[in-house]
């Protein structure tokens, strides 16, 4: 019976020493967490990854951060606004030195400004060094932190964390830290990304960073955060993916100090990388690019030199002469081929060379104007002088003298260039070549509206470098569309295979001047959008006015005729001043109503519904850009595209850019583009979106929609 009680006893302390030991065990677990800091927007505690001091050198914190929905705290670099949360460990006992990982952040662009942080949870791993492993570790921390939405408020936390002496126990915490230990940004030979070259190129306020990046898997959607000398800016990169998928190229705008010693070559700096769940951070120093890389709009830029860029711009022009754009200029080209028919083989050459002169002449001035706009900080793109109603007014007096001419309707010669100009456009064969100049001139500015195969990406090239690459690209432009000009006058035994003039040409002229009339109608049309009815219509009666005045020249004295030219000249002027005039007071009751398919282009709305799974369209276009119109009649409104749009299985947004509006010109920019026809597919797989080509297909929309991954337009495939 004695050794029965004996060995119960035994036991029953046995139990009691696992369980206290059990107890102090959790209490050590419960104590390796600080408490809550709360605040307004969110809480903020101070983790540990053991719940003693353990036998090591180091311990395994965490500091976590709860925000509520809208509320972020920033990155190491903040970007254009803000600071980082900041931790002084003063007070702190046993404890050496801590040293705190950035999770990769993700970018938020608000009003132009572009800041780095996180929203709704993050932890920042933090290593700290003790003096006495295998003693207990006192830890005190005050946390100073910004938490932003609408307003920013500023706050301090203090915490106090106690570990005590022990053998290593790991607390639910651990997995938490690790977890997000994950999340920052890997380097070395091992990281799934890889930072190929970083060269500065352009110089001034044209200076840009060109990064090309490789990674291990097909890229889906990388950023860059450049961290970099103080007084510099970085922008949001220019991200284009190559057609291998694996390998991207990023050109980062950068805002140089203003100082003259300025020099961004030869610094060294901190890139970080990030495609998902994937990230990579490396320093570089920064070297001067030997050549301008393709930093251009499209993605299988990526390795192109200089030369392939100035190759792209020279084909891109003399697809040009094949878009609807330019077919009433090619109405006058043909006249004037026939005109020629009979001359000599000098002469035809020497009309030929004028034209094509003239023709590069226009676009050196376009490049000239691109030039002044970026050197006053003005957005600069292809075509958008079509979006100025003085401009589109002048384009139709003239379109419609030109129309005119061609009917028969004058013959008379007028001073200097002008009587050249109307002469030769009416194929009368004139005398002098400033007819043939002005004419080359004026196929470049009905060019403009249209776009071609490569054209958008020397064009963005252009407008995203320095003012030696932006003359080079429109000068290559030039030659191109001057082309078939060159060709003639390379070759003008070429004409002698024309018909003879003869009668013919009178019915010829007349339905090539109809042509003329329905562009004056287009341009009008437009004119109608920006400006109201009551502005157009006044410009159109001034039109029928100087018609009839022109009608009346022949029957009018030398004397008489030249006060005819002044009248309409005035009226001309009228019509533009005009055309401003009632701009700004009819504007404002113009309200075209929304398609019901198309929504109104809003960038805050596709975020909203990506993270509802849905697939976005966004479509930006211009009355006045015809290409634009082809791609909606021949793709986006007809077959199974037009189905899925209005059904609503993809969100179709317009982004209406026939006015100048901010808004669309720094959507544009911030994918290097300066033209349009732009369109972008937006869905949960590719939420930086997926840009199409200029000229659209069916198959290239559908494969944009599916790589995009909505759920209701992959459920309409």
């Amino acid at each position: 019976m004695f050794r029965v009680k004996c060995f119960s006893i035994r036991r029953l302390y046995t139990q009691i020493a696992m369980l206290a030991s059990l107890l102090a065990v959790g209490s050590a677990a419960s104590a390796a967490t600080s408490e809550r800091f709360e605040h307004d927007h969110g809480t903020v505690r101070l983790l540990s990854g053991g719940a003693t001091a353990g036998g090591g050198e180091t311990l395994d914190l965490g500091l976590q951060f709860l925000m509520k929905p809208g509320w972020k705290v920033y990155w190491r670099s903040p970007g254009d606004a803000g600071f980082p949360p900041e931790v002084n460990w003063t007070g702190s006992m046993n404890f050496a030195d801590a040293k705190m990982a950035w999770p990769a952040p993700e970018r938020f662009s608000v009003l132009n400004l572009e800041t780095l942080g996180y929203k709704k949870e993050v932890v920042f791993p933090i290593t700290a060094s003790v003096l006495e492993p295998g003693n207990a570790v006192v830890l005190k921390a005050r946390v100073r932190f910004l938490t932003c939405n609408d307003i920013c408020v500023p706050y301090e936390a203090n915490f106090t964390l106690n570990l005590p002496a022990g053998a290593d126990i790991n607390t639910p915490q651990l997995g938490t830290i690790q977890r997000w230990r994950a999340k920052v940004p890997a380097s070395g030979d091992r990281a799934p990304l890889s930072i190929d070259r970083a060269e500065v190129a352009g110089s001034g306020k044209t200076t840009a960073l060109l990064v090309r990046v490789a990674g291990s898997d097909v890229l889906k959607s990388p950023d860059l955060y450049v961290e970099g000398p103080a007084d510099y800016g970085f922008a949001k990169p220019v991200v284009r993916i190559a057609s291998t998928g694996n390998e991207a190229l990023m050109r980062i705008d950068v805002q140089p100090p203003n100082r003259p010693d300025a020099r961004l070559a030869g610094e060294t700096v901190t890139l970080t990388v990030v495609d998902g769940d994937l990230a990579v951070e490396q320093k570089v120093t920064l070297r001067r690019a030997e050549s301008v890389a393709a930093a251009s709009s499209g993605g299988d830029a990526i390795g192109y030199g200089f030369l392939a860029i100035l190759g792209l711009a020279i084909l891109g022009g003399l697809i040009l002469n094949l878009m609807p754009c330019v077919l009433p200029v090619l109405s006058i080209k043909l006249l004037s081929v026939v005109g020629h028919g009979g001359e000599a083989p000098s002469r035809v050459r020497a009309g030929f060379l004028a034209s094509a002169a003239g023709i590069v002449a226009c676009f050196l001035l376009l490049g000239t104007v691109a030039v002044a706009l970026q050197s006053a900080g003005l957005a600069a793109g292809w075509g958008i002088q079509f979006q100025q109603p003085a401009f589109l007014a002048f384009m139709v007096a003239v379109i419609t003298l030109f129309a005119l001419n061609m009917w028969g309707l004058f013959e008379i010669r007028l001073p200097g260039a002008v009587s050249d100009a109307t002469v030769y456009a009416s194929g009368h064969g004139g005398s002098g070549f400033c007819g043939h100049f002005m004419s080359g001139a004026f196929a470049t500015l009905l060019a403009t509206p249209c776009t071609a195969p490569f054209l958008g990406t020397a064009v963005g090239f252009a407008l995203s470098s320095g003012t030696v690459e932006i003359y080079a690209v429109f000068l290559a432009l030039g030659i191109g569309l001057a082309l078939p000009w060159i060709a003639v006058a390379a070759f003008p035994v070429l004409v002698k295979r024309l018909p003879k003039p003869g009668s013919w040409m009178l019915t010829l002229k007349r339905i090539l001047s109809i042509t003329l009339i329905g562009t004056a109608l287009w341009l009008l049309s437009v004119l109608w959008f920006q400006i109201g009815g009551a502005a157009t219509t006044m410009i159109a009666l001034l039109m029928v006015a100087i018609a009839f005045t022109v009608w009346q020249c022949r029957y009018l004295t030398e004397r008489a005729r030249f006060a005819t030219w002044v009248v309409i000249s005035l009226l001309t002027a009228i019509s533009m001043v005009g055309a401003d005039s009632f701009a700004d007071a009819e504007r404002d009751l113009l309200v075209a109503a929304e398609d019901e398919t198309w929504r109104k282009f809003d960038l805050a709305a596709i975020d909203a519904e990506i993270s509802r799974g849905n697939t976005v369209l966004v479509d930006v276009t211009a009355d006045w850009c015809l290409t634009c119109q082809v791609n909606k009649s021949l793709v986006l409104n007809r077959g199974q595209v037009a189905e899925i749009l209005v059904a609503g299985s993809v969100i179709a947004m317009k982004a209406d850019w026939t006015k100048p509006d901010p808004v669309v010109t720094a959507y544009l920019k911030s994918y290097g583009r300066f033209g349009i026809p732009f369109n972008v597919v937006y869905g949960p797989t590719a939420p930086r979106g997926v840009p199409l080509p200029e000229i659209l297909t069916e198959s290239a929309v559908l494969a944009a929609f599916e790589q995009a991954g909505g759920k209701k337009a992959l459920a309409r495939r």
